[in-house]
């Protein structure tokens, strides 16, 4: 009598997640380290430390981003990028079942006698708010309001009781996992925007703290300018000016940011020309990145 034993396990999985999702980010070396910059880093570095969730809020083009992911570099842990979306829903954060594995056993020990066993399970993927809570990342979640409320109902749990609750897993044994005491959460919007903007649930508003950006004094976006371009610095103190002056105005309700900035100021060291007033070139630059009329430059 011989043995025979044959165990057939085949899988069948959609959108399985290779663990490749978190990032281990490095402090920029041309950083702009201004006092303004360093009064927010410290805050937020403060409220971190001790636990809980900060909020970066402010209008598009004041650095809210590079912002997180300075702090979150410094912190020294994977860092894991969530953009908010409309059509979130929770699986879209925590997971989902992706599949099923099927496991059959064929028994033939005894030649006369044919014994199969099969067995199915599901298969649960981790999306990446499941995988920063698991393993201690920092998660970036850059513009979360414009994931409806109910999708983010999850993070509440997560940021009073330090649990995260997985209703789907249950079929597999897990219905939570304790939040890893080393994850954080760095949170952005931009509550000046109304289009594909959903009003955040006062509930979650109340567990963390929220710190204002504005447009960057002028020093500060001189500095940005000069580092992210290579101009020099009158030339781009015109047109940190001539940008603040745009804001002023505020017509179209646009206020033009600190990329509208750097955009001309490369924009002239590509040409290698200069911040002149008088030249036909570099007005005519102001105007289109602007998107202004000509009678505001005159």
């Amino acid at each position: 009598m011989g043995e025979r034993r044959l165990e057939v396990v085949s899988t069948a999985a959609m959108d399985i997640a290779d663990g490749e999702d978190s990032i281990l980010p490095e402090a920029s070396e041309g950083f702009v380290f201004t006092p303004y910059v360093q009064s927010l880093t410290e805050r937020a570095f403060t409220y971190l430390d001790v636990g809980y969730p900060i909020h970066f809020a402010g209008p598009a083009g004041t650095g809210k981003t590079t912002l997180a992911f300075h702090i979150a570099a410094k912190r020294g842990r994977p860092v894991i990028l969530i953009h908010g979306d409309d059509e979130f829903g929770s699986s879209d954060l925590i997971g989902r079942d992706s599949g099923y594995r099927k496991s059959k056993l064929v028994d033939n020990f005894i030649h006369s006698v044919l014994k199969t066993e099969e067995e199915m399970k599901t298969l649960w993927v981790d999306n990446r708010l499941t995988t920063a809570c698991r393993y201690g990342h920092t998660l970036i979640y850059d513009e979360f309001t414009r994931s409806r409320p109910e999708a983010n109902n999850v993070m509440l749990s997560i940021l009073e009781e330090k649990i995260l609750n997985l209703p789907r897993m249950r079929r597999a044994g897990e219905s939570y996992i304790e939040v890893h005491p080393d994850f954080r959460i760095i949170f952005t919007s931009n509550p000046q925007e109304y289009a594909g903007v959903h009003k955040t649930q006062d509930a979650l508003m109340d567990r963390i703290i929220t710190i204002n950006v504005s447009h960057y004094d002028r020093e500060t976006e001189m500095q940005i300018v000069m580092a992210r371009s290579g101009i020099r610095r009158s030339d781009a103190e015109t047109i940190v000016d001539i940008v603040a002056q745009m804001r002023e105005i505020d017509e179209k309700h646009y206020m033009p940011s600190i990329r509208a900035c750097i955009a001309i100021a490369r924009i002239l060291v590509h040409l290698r020309r200069s911040a002149d007033a008088d030249d036909p070139v570099f007005k005519q630059i102001c105007l289109d990145v602007l998107d202004i009329p000509a009678a505001y430059l005159s």
